[in-house]
């Protein structure tokens, strides 16, 4: 694993945050709050660790797809209550306290977006 700092996807990083924050605060409900919101913090998540790690784009984006997942099933549980965070509007927010099939899609096309357009960035590198 090659440690670089990467100036584009600390950009990257601080627009998807800026735009997942500007979802948090002024849309409550709807299919962006929750479906374009969880597709953008897979994106999200990479990006922060291409900022710093210069390594397979497919094994960091398939790390990411399965940590997102294991936050999404950990909220079957009563997870954030053995923390004594489920009054925590924090934590809820970031962990969530429910579960939702579509958190999962929408998950896996986020990686599916971040895996397909690392392929043709590199590519074009490439020509």
């Amino acid at each position: 694993m090659k440690l670089k700092f990467n100036k584009t996807y600390a950009l990257l990083t601080l627009l998807l945050f800026l735009t997942e924050a500007c979802i948090a605060v002024y849309l409550k409900s709807g299919f962006i709050r929750y479906t374009v919101g969880d597709f953008l913090v897979v994106i999200l998540i990479y990006s922060f660790f291409k900022i710093f790690i210069e390594d397979n784009h497919f094994k960091i984006a398939v790390s990411v797809l399965a940590f997102a997942f294991i936050i999404e099933f950990l909220q079957l549980t009563n997870y954030l209550e053995l923390f004594n965070l489920q009054d925590n509007y924090y934590a809820n927010l970031i962990l969530g306290s429910s579960f939702h099939i579509s958190d999962l899609v929408a998950y896996t096309l986020g990686t599916i977006t971040i895996i397909a357009l690392e392929y043709k960035i590199y590519k074009l590198w490439l020509s």
